[in-house]
């Protein structure tokens, strides 16, 4: 295909979206209504037990969202009947065989009429419990293969992934390529991995929790805690990275003839442009720092300030799916892992977010409960978790020994549950540093040479008004943070 708009390439296929009420696919679906309204149909499946449910679900958190403003707009008094004409609820669960899909009329019409399969299904917390972690993002995995080879016209399955299923990065590591993991390949020459074993202890231990009849809210923290250590026992540093690592083992060990893609974002931030500039759902990695920050809840920065930050747009992301399935839905791609980051080509550090957020909250500052700006102080950046961990003891702990003191001349309080709350805050800080410790020290970039080739190959067609743009070096980091990512935070996430 040499000529003629990538959108076009659209018209009347069917199209099935997994994970449909998460981020990345709110925004894929968004943009292929808008680019393509002749799409024939987009099946998108939202994880509930009956159509009501999922119908329910998909227009509270995905169709009534600001995203689809413009298109809403664009539309008028016809938006909700074009969205009932192309658009076609499925409810179901990835982590099932089949989706768990009991109406064989349901899965008999997606066999005859998908074209292509996106796969945005993900639990994306680091510390999830095992087992849905596991049942997701490794275990979905498979069954949307599963179902892919079970679609008799099915071009392509683009599976969405992350660049950070690289693990850890040691001393001396630059950049990690576009490369497929082997089956059961582990991080750690010490330990051996196989998938099937993992299953198979994450469910021996289950049954032990529940035969010693353990409520569910331990269980929840004794599987969380359970993840992080087999992730850690193959070297990997939390249980997402780990159950997304596996998935693409599955993926690529089983596909067989399925035309197959991996997409790895590295961290996904709100949209720089399309369909409007400042859009996100969520805080996503780094973000969290930054509204403490401007809470003033958090008078510091965690992380080396030399450390490159890998952050992406979302539009862009979705923006290099789209243009991966219009190059490779011809033939079976060579080159099938696309890393998309900014690392290599236009890095942005630890030290650049600080500065930045500092800057934005002076200028623009949060309001208190009182309706009065809150005033905040640049602060330091702790080059290490220990630093960090005593920081976070020593801003808790000394003001409760003042406490302690007062408490015992005059005993009209409640000291105990004041101690009880800061040790709490102290523990839940602790654990996030750990849990964001392998991200704010990174210490490579990611390779994107097949991002690139991609992006060569998009030049053939008529990229009409940029609609598809995803080259990180275009991205002004300064004027993005301070005029589009930290105000849409403002205004979309923080409270």
């Amino acid at each position: 295909m040499n000529s003629g708009t990538m959108e076009n390439f659209l018209k009347g296929k069917t199209i099935l979206v997994t994970g449909t009420t998460g981020f990345l696919a709110k925004v894929f679906v968004e943009k292929i209504l808008r680019i393509q309204p002749e799409i024939k149909k987009l099946y998108l499946l939202v994880r509930a037990s009956n159509t009501d449910l999922a119908s329910y679900r998909l227009k509270n958190e995905v169709f009534q969202k600001d995203l689809f403003r413009v298109l809403r707009e664009k539309l008028g008094e016809d938006f909700n009947s074009f969205i009932s004409k192309k658009v076609e609820v499925v409810a179901g669960d990835v982590a099932v065989e089949n989706f768990g899909i009991k109406d064989n009329n349901i899965k008999n019409a997606m066999f005859e009429e998908i074209d292509l399969i996106v796969n945005s299904a993900a639990t994306t917390n680091f510390d999830e419990r095992f087992d849905n972690s596991m049942g997701v993002n490794t275990m979905g995995a498979l069954h949307v293969l599963n179902i892919a080879k079970k679609c008799h016209k099915v071009k392509l399955l683009v599976h969405i992934s992350t660049a950070y299923v690289c693990g850890k990065t040691e001393e001396g590591e630059s950049n990690f390529q576009e490369k497929p993991f082997e089956m059961n390949q582990s991080l750690k020459g010490t330990s051996q991995l196989d998938i099937h074993t993992e299953m198979n202890l994450l469910e021996k231990k289950l049954d032990e929790l529940r035969g010693m009849k353990v409520d569910e809210n331990k269980i929840k923290h004794v599987m969380k805690d359970y993840g992080i250590e087999r992730a850690n026992l193959h070297g990997w540093p939390n249980t997402y990275v780990f159950t997304k690592a596996m998935g693409e083992m599955l993926l690529v060990h089983h596909k067989d003839n399925v035309p197959l893609i991996i997409i790895r974002p590295t961290m996904v931030t709100s949209t720089s442009k399309d369909p409007f500039s400042g859009w996100i759902e969520g805080q996503r990695t780094v973000d969290g720092m930054i509204c403490a920050f401007g809470k003033g809840k958090l008078p510091c920065f965690l992380g080396n300030p030399n450390t490159i930050l890998d952050i992406m747009p979302v539009d862009l992301v979705i923006n290099c799916v789209i243009a991966a399935i219009v190059i490779n839905s011809n033939q079976a791609p060579e080159s099938f892992i696309y890393h998309v980051s900014s690392s290599l080509r236009n890095p942005f550090k630890i030290s650049d977010v600080h500065n930045i957020s500092h800057q934005y909250f002076v200028k623009t500052p949060c309001l208190n409960k009182n309706g009065k700006p809150i005033v905040i102080s640049k602060g330091i950046a702790l080059k290490s978790v220990a630093a960090f961990n005593i920081y976070t003891e020593a801003r808790y702990i000394l003001p409760l020994k003042v406490l302690n003191l007062v408490n015992k001349v005059i005993c009209n309080y409640s000291f105990q549950d004041v101690y009880d709350d800061n040790y709490k805050k102290i523990r839940t800080v602790k654990r996030l540093a750990k849990l964001y410790e392998p991200y704010v020290f990174f210490k490579a970039i990611f390779d994107d040479t097949n991002t690139e080739n991609l992006r060569r190959a998009t030049k053939s067609y008529n990229m009409e008004n940029e609609i598809l743009e995803f080259d990180p070096t275009r991205i002004n980091w300064t004027d993005y943070m301070m005029n589009t990512h930290i105000p849409g935070l403002v205004k979309y996430t923080m409270k």
